[in-house]
């Protein structure tokens, strides 16, 4: 019995999309992951976020010099204070906690009027931790001479896991 090659090319493309359908549910589940949490110390607050939801918030791009790369780099990722009133987290200071459990403390009022990012791209690409990611809390360096400071430079924390408000 004998397949048209018609009848051939509609089971070969059922066998590709079943066959790839695992890979796609790996990556739906990888997207749901939690990648970020947002929490006030009390523990009253406290937001868990995927990358999907990362992604819908309103984006800022932009491309800066910073001491990690050769040349200025794009970064793009929804702005820090949108992250933290999506969270509902309000407070004075904020502790960014890395994957690692590096910590560095900043006043909330400096990341609001900087413009401080998660940013989720690095040159248009999503970042692995190997690339400094999944999140990295970026300013826009080179918009504001303040913020070319050793101090700034270390409140931007790679590998971002966590966000506490007190």
């Amino acid at each position: 019995m004998s397949m048209t090659p018609h009848l051939f090319t509609r089971r070969l493309l059922l066998l590709a999309a079943l066959a790839l359908a695992p890979l796609a549910q790996a990556q739906d589940k990888a997207a749901a992951r939690v990648i970020l949490t947002v929490s006030s110390a009390s523990g009253k607050v406290s937001k868990d976020f995927d990358l999907a939801a990362l992604e819908r918030m309103p984006q800022v791009t932009f491309t800066t010099a910073t001491p990690w790369y050769n040349q200025p780099t794009k970064f793009s990722g929804p702005l820090l204070r949108d992250v933290l009133a999506a969270a509902d987290a309000k407070g004075a200071r904020l502790q960014a906690i890395a994957l690692n459990d590096y910590k560095v403390e900043m006043p909330v009022d400096e990341v609001i009027q900087h413009g401080a990012i998660v940013a989720l791209r690095l040159n248009d690409r999503p970042m692995s931790v190997r690339d400094k990611g999944p999140l990295f809390v970026v300013f826009p360096f080179d918009s504001q001479p303040e913020l070319r400071t050793e101090r700034c430079y270390t409140r931007s924390i790679w590998q971002l896991r966590r966000l506490q408000v007190d």
